[in-house]
């Protein structure tokens, strides 16, 4: 009597309960169904706009330069926890790293806020047993890495004939796209880069990132000294490139050069830009940086002879930083506000050029160029300022190209499935901090937005940031790439 007392409440209980969750599907999925369709109206819009440049026959010749290595990539927090490496108690900046303490604090000091960081590990030794643990974690990936031989491959993709300066393993060599030369010596082993990924969310200890993202740790003493330069300076002149692209040089940073060896490698790679057609656009991809005085070298020796630059939102207040003869700044908001980076870049385009027209003839006997080209790339959107009249074409199909290959990426596919996606972007964002500034709203329709100032236009789209991370490593330098195809 009593279980069967039970029962019809049982039953009852259960009708409810079944009530309660078709009320809250009901109630739910008008809002889901709304973010679904706007999700859908934006990547329809980008897709068309990327389109809209679309490919020319000829296929765009491109020289990038230099280096490349090796990634080993794990999950950062598996590979700590395997390798007995606990959380610490004191997040804490290191410019370069010689014991696990060391490690824990500056990983930590990353990973909460979710701020990508790379590092120059002193110990070879540890270093090489950091390497043989993570070979045996289970789920590691091998990829081709390195800034230049990533661009390569990205542009090889979408296009481009490229020439890339950098001295590889035959098995590295392998497994480029045939449409990629290499200018560069052979070598018997290619240098190891250690990826430590994380997701959106992940804990470690008392610690939990923000965002997606990754901490790289190598102890790289090949590539600081640009090998391939004179190669690759020799395939130059019969490849005649349409653009030229510069990468890896952060390799140089807190790397144990002898003195004036750093500044003798960076003079030559001057002469090379100096040299160079005027016709031919120059890029620079910035990264990661913290030795202050090499940031300075590239002020003296590369940044003039760019008349384009790629960086993301940790790098730009960095640079901007120096420039206005303030320190390095370590660790920025990694999820700024699109006022603070557009004021950001204007800051740089007016001081980089200003430089330019005071600066008088350097050591190579060049002025260098004037910044024509800015692209800022974030997780929430992509940002450019472009110069009006100058060489660079298609700013809306290009930066619409960067956003969605931001996805591409960072899902690891090549088509965007918009379930695995969100915007993070504000619906309507302001074009600057300063009093009256205009406000844009985002029009999942026409997601793209370009407007003239002084004698640039400025163009901003949001990303569909991916929600199923595969790999982050490599994003800035594919988004880079990408956007600058449908330029040249």
């Amino acid at each position: 009597m009593e279980g069967g007392g039970r029962f019809p409440w049982m039953k009852c209980g259960s009708v409810v309960s079944l009530v309660v969750v078709l009320l809250a599907l009901w109630f739910r999925s008008p809002q889901k169904a709304v973010l679904d369709d706007r999700l859908d109206a934006v990547l329809s819009s980008l897709l068309r706009a990327e389109k809209k440049a679309g490919r020319q026959n000829a296929r765009p010749r491109v020289a990038i330069g230099f280096g490349g290595c090796v990634d080993l990539i794990v999950d950062g927090v598996s590979f700590l926890n395997k390798i007995g490496i606990s959380h610490t108690e004191n997040p804490l900046h290191h410019d370069y790293l010689e014991n696990t303490e060391q490690l824990a604090q500056s990983f930590a000091y990353f990973f909460a806020p979710g701020a990508a960081a790379e590092r120059f590990m002193l110990n070879e030794t540890l270093f090489s047993e950091l390497v043989e643990e993570a070979r045996d974690l289970p789920g590691n990936r091998w990829s081709v890495g390195g800034n230049a031989p990533v661009m390569a491959g990205r542009m090889a993709t979408e296009g481009c004939d490229v020439l890339l300066g950098g001295s590889f393993s035959t098995d590295f060599t392998e497994v480029l796209s045939q449409h990629i030369t290499v200018a560069g010596k052979e070598i018997e082993e290619p240098d190891i880069h250690l990826i430590l990924e994380y997701s959106s969310g992940a804990s470690w200890g008392r610690y939990t990132s923000r965002r997606a993202n990754r901490y790289i740790i190598h102890s790289d003493d090949h590539n600081p000294y640009l090998d391939s330069i004179e190669d690759f300076s020799k395939k130059l002149k019969d490849f005649r490139p349409d653009l030229l692209v510069v990468g890896g040089l952060q390799m140089m940073d807190n790397f144990p050069f002898l003195s004036g060896e750093r500044e003798a490698v960076l003079s030559r790679l001057e002469n090379l830009l100096s040299s160079s057609s005027s016709q031919i656009g120059i890029h620079f991809e910035m990264a990661s940086f913290v030795d202050e005085s090499i940031v300075e070298d590239l002020l003296h020796y590369v940044i003039p002879h760019a008349d384009s630059l790629g960086m993301n939102e940790q790098e730009l207040p960095n640079l901007l930083s120096l420039l206005k003869g303030s320190n390095i700044t370590v660790l920025s908001d990694p999820n700024p506000r699109v006022a603070t980076v557009l004021d950001q870049m204007r800051e740089v385009y007016r001081i980089l050029n200003q430089r330019h027209t005071d600066g008088d003839w350097d050591s190579a006997g060049s002025r260098g160029k004037p910044l024509t080209r800015l692209h800022v790339h974030t997780l929430a959107f992509q940002a450019m300022i472009v110069t009006r009249s100058s060489q660079w074409k298609n700013t809306m199909s290009a930066i619409a190209k960067a956003s969605l290959t931001a996805n591409r990426h960072v899902c690891g596919s090549n088509d965007i499935d918009p379930s695995k996606a969100r915007l993070i972007m504000d619906d309507s964002f302001s074009v600057s901090h300063r009093k009256g500034s205009q406000r844009i709203p985002l029009q999942e329709t026409r997601p793209v937005s370009c407007w003239d100032e002084d004698d640039y236009q400025i163009c901003v789209a949001p990303v569909l940031v991916c929600t199923e991370v595969y790999q982050t490593a490599g994003g800035g330098d594919n988004i880079s790439a990408a956007g600058l195809v449908l330029q040249i």
